[in-house]
């Protein structure tokens, strides 16, 4: 195993609870701060964190709208967040070979 394998994981998306938001909406088009909740089982505060932080990289565009007088907050990835996914799922195939590979 090279440490360049290590070097090329993206700590950003590496961490647990932002690993799992790139990994819902990167197999959805947009979902909604509710659904991400539901679907991830975080606190209100601990989801806004982490999405804050997503998309102060440029990974995740967050809108918000009005839907029967209530506020709406979704969520969905950008081009940079969709790359910087792909790339981060490859560096952890490539860590997973090389481990397969000497077992």
């Amino acid at each position: 195993m090279k440490a360049d394998d290590f070097q090329n994981i993206d700590k950003l998306i590496h961490e647990k609870g932002r690993m799992g938001i790139m990994t819902i909406l990167a197999s959805s088009v947009e979902l909604t701060f509710t659904e991400m909740k539901s679907m991830l089982s975080m606190t209100d505060g601990n989801l806004s964190v982490h999405i804050r932080n997503l998309q102060k990289a440029g990974y995740v565009a967050v809108s918000k709208e009005f839907v029967e007088r209530k506020p709406r907050t979704s969520c969905s990835l950008t081009q940079k967040g969709k790359e910087a996914f792909s790339q981060y799922i490859a560096s952890m195939e490539n860590i997973i070979k090389d481990i397969k590979k000497g077992s």
